[in-house]
């Protein structure tokens, strides 16, 4: 394979470099990876602990003008929960206090504890998620596709809202406490489908009723106690159960509908064979120990697996899988416009937003509790509000109060690691633009390069740009879009120049691309 040179007289002379000489490149970081920001940063703490009380009036007003019986919020930082309150009554005939041990039925903020048990099976090898889920259920099989060339229903299609099966919020809900038969019999008198598998969004809880059943089945033991024994227990989550009557009278949050103007309380149904997807009770506090899983699963790093699936697992479930809906008009509570995309992962909602802000995270609702939750992996934090009102929508709150916590504390996202070869290769590039040359018999350039621009261009574009910016003050920092691509800035005393390079997949990675633009 050709090898290039840039010739020195691409940059005759070089640019003059001011005193002192640039940071030291010496030691780059021995390996691609990075900690997470230390939790005790103290400028970290101070800036988001002053935003802590604009949080709260945030989730105060909300309740207020949306007459909650009650409402406990959480916000967690680097994987701990470092803020917490309540207001109202987890029970409005006794006047119980609601707080963040109160316990709410989270509803569909379960499915990702269920898909969470997939992903551990599939990662012990016991089932793979592009098997046909009649592979696990046989009743499935009697399932009449809605057209003959209609491929057969997947655990992935199960996990993503992709079965087939229709929209069922109002319906599904009634059936949390419906047993195991139950269920089969519903598979073996026959299921409506409203689309083949595969090709669009339709939020199913049936869907993850059967993934339920699925995990009963592969595992050996009901899907509730697989999910305690190897996701809650090891959390550390021993307060959340599956069953009402389980809980502590003054810590069980009662659920309520606002009806001709008075609080009618709805029954709590009993755990059942929907469990799967809205049955779990938690806390504030105890919901807060998962929240920091999802945290920590960032970034990717060489570290010991220590949560309940690996974090490669947990980052899996947090992407894009299918495409849910484009909001082009969408506003935060603030008014600031911001267009939203929104797509649906593995028993998670994926979001991102204009300004490129990406949240990971889902909502639950059941007669008598709302809920919401969202994580920012890339900025470190996550907040969770539940509601002991019918269908509680939480999310405006939850919106408000995440813009609330960027905008206010000037939180910037975590910085990306620098790779050993992206910091190597930019101190070949500060060298070649001090002395016109890299250093000897090195080859930074791969074949492309010069062929995709003359030599001659390049070196009046780059002579051009040095003499507008003058002699050269000061090198930035390199700041990495990823392990193979990165800019950095040549502060002049004119003017600044922006140097963007991206690396190609040959070992060792050599530069396909180099733009220089004036700032």
């Amino acid at each position: 394979m050709k090898k290039w040179f840039l010739p020195m007289a691409l940059l005759a002379a070089g640019p003059a470099f001011a005193q002192p000489a640039p940071e030291n490149q010496s030691s780059p970081p021995q390996t691609a990876t990075y900690q997470p920001p230390v939790f005790t940063d103290p400028d970290r703490l101070k800036r988001l602990t002053a935003a802590f009380p604009a949080v709260e009036a945030v989730y105060r007003e909300y309740a207020r003008k949306n007459q909650f019986p009650g409402m406990a919020f959480g916000i967690v930082v680097d994987g701990r929960l470092v803020y917490s309150g309540a207001f109202g009554y987890s029970d409005l005939a006794k006047k119980t206090p609601a707080t963040p041990k109160s316990l709410f039925r989270i509803a569909s903020m379960t499915k990702s504890f269920t898909t969470m048990a997939i992903l551990r099976l599939r990662d012990e090898g016991k089932l793979r998620l592009d098997d046909p889920a009649g592979t696990y259920i046989p009743e499935m099989k009697q399932i009449r596709p809605l057209t003959t060339d209609a491929p057969p229903i997947t655990v992935r299609h199960l996990m993503t809202h992709a079965a087939g099966f229709p929209e069922d919020n109002p319906w599904g809900d009634r059936q949390l406490a419906d047993t195991d038969a139950d269920l089969m019999n519903l598979l073996k008198t026959g299921l409506s489908l409203s689309n083949v598998p595969g090709i669009t969004y339709e939020y199913s809880n049936l869907g993850f009723a059967l993934l339920g059943a699925v995990i009963t089945k592969v595992s050996g033991k009901p899907y509730q106690e697989y999910i305690t024994e190897t996701i809650l227990k090891p959390l550390g989550m021993t307060q959340t159960v599956w069953e009402y009557d389980r809980v502590r009278a003054d810590l069980l949050a009662h659920g309520y509908r606002r009806e001709d103007g008075q609080w009618k309380e709805e029954s709590l149904l009993h755990d059942g064979s929907y469990g799967a997807m809205g049955g779990l009770i938690t806390s504030v506090e105890d919901f807060s120990k998962y929240m920091a899983v999802h945290l920590a699963a960032w970034p990717p790093r060489n570290e010991a697996e220590t949560g309940p699936v690996r974090r490669s697992s947990v980052r899996e479930m947090q992407q894009p899988w299918t495409f849910n809906n484009l909001n082009s008009t969408f506003r935060y509570p603030s008014g600031r416009l911001s267009p939203m995309v929104s797509s649906y992962g593995y028993g998670l909602r994926w979001s991102r937003d204009g300004e490129g802000r990406q949240y990971v995270g889902h909502t639950g609702g059941l007669p008598g509790f709302g809920s919401q939750w969202w994580v920012m992996p890339e900025y470190g934090i996550g907040v969770v509000a539940c509601g002991n009102l019918s269908y509680a929508g939480m999310s405006s709150a939850n919106w408000a109060v995440m813009d609330t916590l960027i905008s206010v504390t000037g939180l910037k996202p975590r910085s990306l690691p620098v790779s050993p070869i992206l910091a190597r290769r930019k101190a070949e590039l500060v060298q070649l633009f001090q002395n016109g040359s890299p250093s000897a018999g090195n080859t930074i350039f791969a074949e492309n390069f010069f062929p995709d621009r003359s030599p001659e261009s390049r070196r009046k574009e780059v002579q051009a740009l040095f003499a507008k910016a003058g002699k050269i003050k000061r090198i930035g920092e390199l700041i990495p879009e990823n392990q193979l691509r990165g800019r950095f800035i040549l502060e002049g005393e004119k003017a600044n120049i922006e140097v963007f390079f991206t690396l190609t997949p040959e070992v060792p990675a050599l530069i396909q691309q180099l733009d220089l633009k004036e700032l």
